[in-house]
């Protein structure tokens, strides 16, 4: 029976990352709107029929462009609707048929498409990660994972780290790294996973980006003018936190462990 929900949830995931799509590509620009018109072909303005949307299988069968004026379609397509369905199944294994399901599945969708937006355009928008504070702090008030204090002190560390570390690298440096999005990005993260999350978020994200900005910087030849989005670590390494938060915390104790003197 479990298998069959999780089969469920992934299938509902897939549908909803299918309109996170609509979101991501219409959101930046304000001059759209992610209600109307309907999905269409983004290179001929097409309506797309039903059977042009049925997530990832329509991307397989029209072998991944479009029916009408043949000119390819994006590979975001696909990976966003099979993204959002593994993380709905990854939610439903973790916490099962309750609210806390519903509330990391709003939060697990905040994520993606962050995500890829900040890939995009290098921006998080306001209208994600300010609503987002908000529903992670109300929702601490009947999610058993953090308690109010825990999300109300994430909320203030969360915006409180990422700020002293852009005020620190401008001084510093006298350029902006690190833009106002991220910060309130952080936030929304510690609002809906705790201060204690922060740190690893934090640490796992910075490490990851390093790694990719050293890449970055050896392709793009611009050194320390290299610009990469942030967010997307912050986001990956808050999902992190979200499904292997024990094995995370068991692997910091043996840490601590075999780091701190005996007796």
């Amino acid at each position: 029976m479990d298998t069959l929900f999780s089969l469920f949830a992934l299938l509902f995931g897939a549908v909803v990352g299918s309109f996170l799509n609509v979101v991501i590509l219409r959101l930046p620009d304000k001059k759209q709107s992610i209600v109307f018109p309907a999905s269409h072909c983004p290179k001929c303005s097409t309506p797309l029929h039903w059977y042009e949307n049925i997530p990832v299988l329509s991307y397989l069968a029209l072998r991944g462009r479009c029916r009408t004026c043949k000119e390819k379609i994006s590979l975001q397509y696909p990976l966003v609707e099979l993204c959002m369905g593994l993380l709905a199944a990854a939610l439903f294994h973790t916490f099962g048929p309750n609210i806390s399901f519903i509330f990391y599945f709003l939060f697990a969708a905040a994520l993606l498409v962050i995500i890829f937006i900040d890939i995009r355009h290098q921006i998080i928008p306001d209208v994600i990660s300010l609503p987002g504070i908000l529903v992670g702090f109300a929702g601490s008030f009947i999610i058993p994972l953090v308690s109010w204090q825990q999300s109300a002190l994430g909320i203030l560390l969360g915006g409180g780290v990422l700020y002293g570390i852009a005020l620190g690298y401008h001084i510093l440096t006298k350029r902006d790294g690190m833009g106002g999005g991220d910060i309130k990005l952080l936030a929304m993260i510690g609002a809906f996973l705790g201060w204690q999350s922060l740190l690893f978020v934090v640490f796992a994200s910075s490490l990851l980006g390093s790694i990719v900005g050293i890449g970055a910087m050896l392709k793009q030849h611009k050194g320390g003018r290299t610009r990469i989005p942030f967010g997307p670590f912050l986001s990956i390494a808050a999902l992190c936190w979200l499904f292997f938060q024990p094995y995370i915390l068991k692997l910091w104790q043996l840490y601590l462990n075999l780091t701190l003197p005996t007796g």
